[in-house]
C-alpha cells in the first residue's frame, strides 16, 4: 500500500526532517507513528498524501511514485487518502451534513448518492441524529467523529491520523479509536501519529519510532516507548 525508499527530507532553511527512511506499510495494516515532538512524524504522513516531497527517495502509493504526480493528477491521489487532524478542520457554517458531503460534491457525485454514502458514514460514526448541526453545537469529541466522517467518506485506500485524540478527554479519546479500529476492520490501513502512551501501549498494533528524522524501531504489537 506505501511504500518509502531512501526517503530524506530537509526544508529550505536547511533543517532536515528525515533521513534515509525505507519502510513498506501493507494494505488494511494499523500503524502508530511516535516519537519526540520535532522529531519527524509530521513531516513523514505528510510525504504520503504529498503535502511535502522528498528531498531524496522515493514515496510510492499501490505501486504508483507519486513524486511523479503532475500537480493536476494530485487531487486525484487525495481522494484514496483520507487524513484526520488534530484540530478538526471542520468548516464552521456548515452542517455535519454538508461538511462531511462537501468531499463527494466537490468530485461531482450525484445527491442521491452523496445523501445515501453521507448518511452511512454518520451511522458508522455514531452520528447520524446529529446531521443538521453546526460544529460549535457538537462538544469535541463528536467534532473529530465528523472529520473522521469527512475522511472515510470517498472510501479512502488509507486513512491518516495526525494526533486525532491529542485535543480530547481520555475517555472520548477511546471512543475515537474504537471508531478508527472498527474503519480499519472494514479494511481501510490506518497510519496514526500520537504521543498517546496509554493507547499505544493498550491497543497493540504495529509501531514505527522515529527519533531525529530516522526510524529507530519499527515492532509488531509494539510499545510506545517514551515516558511523558
Amino acid at each position: 500500500m506505501i511504500e518509502m525508499r531512501n526517503v530524506s527530507k530537509t526544508y529550505a532553511n536547511g533543517v532536515p526532517a528525515l533521513h534515509s527512511i525505507d519502510v513498506v506499510i501493507e494494505k488494511g495494516e494499523f500503524v502508530y507513528i511516535v516519537g519526540p515532538s520535532g522529531a519527524g512524524k509530521s513531516t513523514f504522513i505528510k510525504m504520503i498524501y504529498r503535502e511535502e516531497r522528498p528531498t531524496e527517495g522515493s514515496v510510492f502509493i499501490q505501486g504508483s511514485d507519486i513524486g511523479k504526480l503532475k500537480e493536476k493528477q494530485i487531487p486525484y491521489l487525495r481522494r484514496k487518502i483520507g487524513v484526520i487532524f488534530q484540530d478538526f478542520k471542520l468548516l464552521p457554517k456548515l452542517s455535519v451534513f454538508e461538511n462531511v458531503a462537501f468531499a463527494l460534491e466537490v468530485i461531482e457525485e450525484p445527491r442521491d448518492v452523496i445523501r445515501q454514502r453521507v448518511m452511512e458514514v454518520l451511522d458508522i460514526v455514531h452520528l447520524k441524529s446529529k446531521a443538521r448541526f453546526l460544529p460549535d453545537e457538537l462538544s469535541g469529541g463528536e467534532q473529530q467523529r465528523v472529520s473522521i466522517a469527512r475522511a472515510i467518506v470517498n472510501d479512502p485506500h488509507v486513512v491518516i491520523a495526525d494526533e486525532p485524540t491529542g485535543n480530547l478527554d481520555p475517555e472520548t479519546a477511546w471512543e475515537i479509536m474504537d471508531i478508527l479500529e472498527d474503519i480499519n476492520r472494514r479494511g481501510t490501513t490506518i497510519l496514526m501519529a500520537t504521543h498517546n502512551q496509554s493507547i499505544v501501549n493498550t491497543i497493540k498494533k504495529r509501531v514505527i519510532a522515529i527519533e531525529s528524522g530516522r526510524i529507530v524501531r519499527d515492532e509488531w504489537r509494539g510499545g510506545y516507548g517514551y515516558e511523558r
